[in-house]
């Protein structure tokens, strides 16, 4: 097996492990700091209308995180591999 192929399963499995919990766990609940900030925001104005509305609701909490987690994820492999890529062509 070349490591090209590899690298595509690897990448294929971590996909595969970031959207399965998408599609099982439904309603979930985690409070976060938006959900605070809402409810601040609601005691100090309660006639606040929001500027605009989500497209699209995830189906609990935890997968809200879970996007996060693979945004900080996707980031910080990205800001790893250019780090190393001229760490490398610098040598």
């Amino acid at each position: 097996m070349s490591l090209a192929f590899k690298n595509t399963i690897l990448l294929l499995l971590v996909i595969l492990l970031a959207v399965v919990p998408l599609l099982i766990i439904k309603d979930s609940e985690f409070a976060g700091a938006d959900g605070l900030a809402e409810e601040a925001i609601l005691e100090v104005s309660p006639h606040y209308k929001p500027w605009f509305s989500n497209f699209w609701e995830p189906p609990g909490g935890e997968t809200e995180s879970l996007l996060f987690s693979v945004q900080a994820a996707l980031g910080a492999g990205f800001l790893g591999y250019y780090i190393g890529l001229r760490k490398g062509q610098a040598n």
